[in-house]
């Protein structure tokens, strides 16, 4: 088979892959084609996952993928897979779980060796060109590794077998939920890991986890969680992880401060902080959470628009931005003071050194990354002031060699997106962002379809299917999202048949979940079905949230007993480690304290009693609503109550229902008294 003779990366989608269609590497994607490769030559398999932002993907390839002696013996030794983890996070998530199980931490690029059959037997991570940071060079791992699976069979064989039975363990099944009790305890576990000075988790480095943040905001108003939580957004805010001049955060804080960030910026952390920072400001009013909101969004689309315009008023997102630039990290986004001189003048380049910490000697690598940690907030006439010298900044810094950009269309990603837009657009009052969330809904929702079901990843016309349970997941939480923000009945609609297609195809009997993967997607080793929350919310968080929102929405009361259902199946997985469930706590938190507004009525009353529903957090309440009392669900407990035959709300705790309220300004205390019963 000759095409094991050549690299095959050049026709792909992913812009990772192509990448490296120019390494002297015979690299092949995934697919049976390579593992039938492997079976022929009778070799090992070097699987080397990534993704495009990712900075020590990029050392690794440029020191060993790049080498031509050191892809010669790649050449020799192996059948060489390279994968994009965005792409493929099924294939991503069962190698991951083998590295874990061989006591490694993880990270990318992941770089695993298995059978010809696709079976891990070892692995790491990065690993040096020559033996280093206590690492062992890369050419004595391929040609070790080699030497043991054609010689040490029953090592190899031992391993193997361990590693297989890891991924094919079936996960214990609970037989008794969580109650209010347990959720109060994992709410109290997080806040006692996170750094009460700094925010985030205590040490370094420090991610944005958008869940767990999210599960200290519900320990409710004037707790400690809720303190900590909105610390954290604000050291986020002030540190470097933001870009104070374009607007956006990056991945994570190398440090402890949240001043030095890994620079890549991505989709999806993105729009989980847009939510966040909605909530912050929708509680505390605070500007800093409001300047960061509109300045994301801004980000989101002066660099981050993508698609192809074939669909009428229809954009998508694109994936992220990497971190280097020029080969090096950072390049686009620091400064010296020199710069602003030469940009604002003299003392407008003053202000701007002074307000964010750029300095001759700088504070990162002789630069500076511009922050205001440390720092009250701006007075609202220097945030003005600033606000005309920014799009200054931007157009210059725009003159820079830009980061590269991978240009995919991720469904999950972009679900989450959407869903945060909309709901932001309602807290700020944004009627612009509500229609680039409809615009970015329609793009995913017709370029991306599948049938009933959704493709995963869209580029340049060709979408890569079948897609994942995140994919449908995020996905209805954004039609979720955009029908409780007043953008119509299709969107409820649309999330129903997303949900009838996530039970048909991806539950998990046995495990009481869903697994990751379709039942009828090209088989893997193994079906992924790991409840874990990463960077994203795991798909079974997702959806638990979803199944809660849809019963509300629909009377249908099959969708809260799966979602029950979830929470006792998953109950073990969850006590076992909060944090890694904190998308699944969130819903469960929803499911137990979260209340349904009714609103009943049309014309300028109950509009205004819609606007006061809206005005409530988003994370613990739905709303329903209806022009006439017949049209809620059958058996809904509204339709036995007397609304008195004009415009009213209701608030709903289950099957108990308040009085019904035509004040606008009532309904709020309404809603804190039926919180309190």
């Amino acid at each position: 088979m000759s095409t094991a003779l050549q690299n095959n990366l050049a026709h792909e989608t992913s812009p990772y892959l192509i990448q490296h269609a120019g390494n002297p590497v015979h690299w092949q994607p995934w697919g049976e084609e390579a593992l039938a490769l492997a079976r022929a030559q009778n070799k090992p398999i070097l699987l080397s996952v990534g993704y495009a932002a990712c900075h020590w993907c990029h050392v690794m390839a440029h020191e060993s993928f790049e080498n031509p002696d050191i892809a010669a013996v790649m050449n020799e030794l192996f059948i060489n897979i390279k994968v994009d983890r965005e792409e493929r996070p099924d294939i991503d998530q069962i190698y991951m779980t083998a590295l874990h199980a061989l006591g490694e931490q993880g990270g990318w690029p992941l770089t695993m060796f298995l059978t010809p059959g696709g079976e891990p037997f070892w692995g790491g991570t990065y690993f040096p060109p020559e033996s280093r940071y206590g690492r062992p060079g890369f050419v004595d791992v391929l040609r070790a590794i080699a030497k043991a699976y054609h010689t040490d069979f029953e090592r190899v064989g031992r391993n193997r077998q361990a590693l297989l039975g890891v991924l094919n363990r079936i996960p214990q099944r609970g037989d008794r939920a969580f109650g209010a009790d347990g959720l109060a305890q994992a709410i109290a576990a997080l806040a006692g890991i996170t750094d009460p000075v700094n925010g985030g988790t205590k040490g370094a480095p420090k991610f944005p986890n958008a869940s767990y943040l999210e599960l200290l905001w519900r320990g409710g108003p004037g707790s400690e969680a809720r303190k900590l939580m909105l610390l954290t957004l604000e050291r986020i805010c002030q540190g470097g992880i933001r870009d104070h001049v374009g607007g956006g955060f990056a991945r994570y804080s190398v440090d402890e401060y949240w001043l030095v960030p890994h620079f890549e910026k991505m989709l999806y952390d993105n729009a989980q902080l847009l939510e966040l920072l909605a909530l912050a400001w929708q509680e505390t009013k605070r500007d800093l959470y409001r300047q960061a909101a509109i300045e994301l969004v801004e980000w989101l689309q002066r660099e981050m628009l993508a698609g192809d315009g074939q669909i009428s008023n229809s954009v998508a997102f694109a994936a992220s931005l990497d971190a280097d630039s020029e080969g090096h990290e950072g390049r686009f986004y620091v400064w010296k003071p020199h710069e602003l001189v030469e940009i604002l003048g003299v003392d407008d380049a003053e202000f701007v050194a002074h307000t964010f910490d750029i300095a001759d000697g700088g504070n990162w690598e002789g630069q500076s990354i511009p922050n205001r940690l440390g720092k009250d907030d701006l007075e609202p006439a220097l945030e003005i002031g600033w606000q005309d010298l920014r799009p200054r900044l931007i157009a210059e810094r725009a003159k820079r060699v830009a980061p590269a950009r991978d240009d995919k269309v991720l469904a999950d990603w972009n679900g989450l997106a959407i869903a945060a837009l909309a709901r932001a657009s309602v807290i700020f009052d944004r009627p612009d962002w509500l229609a680039l969330a409809q615009a970015a809904f329609r793009f995913v929702a017709e370029s991306m379809a599948d049938g009933p079901r959704l493709g995963h990843s869209w580029r340049e016309g060709r979408l890569l299917k079948p897609g994942l349970a995140s994919d449908l997941a995020a996905m209805i939480k954004a039609a979720l999202a955009l029908h409780e923000a007043g953008a119509g009945q299709a969107y409820l609609d649309r999330a129903l048949g997303w949900a009838e297609a996530i039970e048909r195809d991806y539950a998990d009997a046995e495990g009481g979940g869903y697994f990751l993967t379709a039942e009828d997607a090209a088989a893997l080793i193994t079906r992924p079905r790991s409840t874990l929350d990463e960077a994203v919310p795991n798909a079974n968080g997702i959806m638990a949230d979803n199944l809660v929102r849809l019963a509300a929405l629909t009377g249908e009361q099959r969708w809260l007993q799966r979602g029950d259902e979830m929470f006792t199946a998953l109950s073990p997985a969850m006590a076992g480690n909060v944090f890694g469930h904190a998308s699944l706590l969130n819903a469960l938190d929803l499911r137990l304290h979260g209340l349904e507004i009714v609103v009943l009525g049309s014309g300028a009353t109950a509009d205004q009693l819609y606007r006061s529903a809206l005005d409530q957090p988003f994370p613990s309440r739905t709303i329903l609503r209806a022009a006439r009392i017949e049209e809620l669900p059958a058996g809904h407990a509204v339709r036995q109550a007397d609304a008195g035959g004009g415009p009213a709300a209701f608030v709903c705790s289950g099957q108990r229902c308040s009085l019904p309220v035509g004040d606008p300004a009532a309904l709020a205390e309404t809603i804190r008294s039926m919180r309190g019963a």
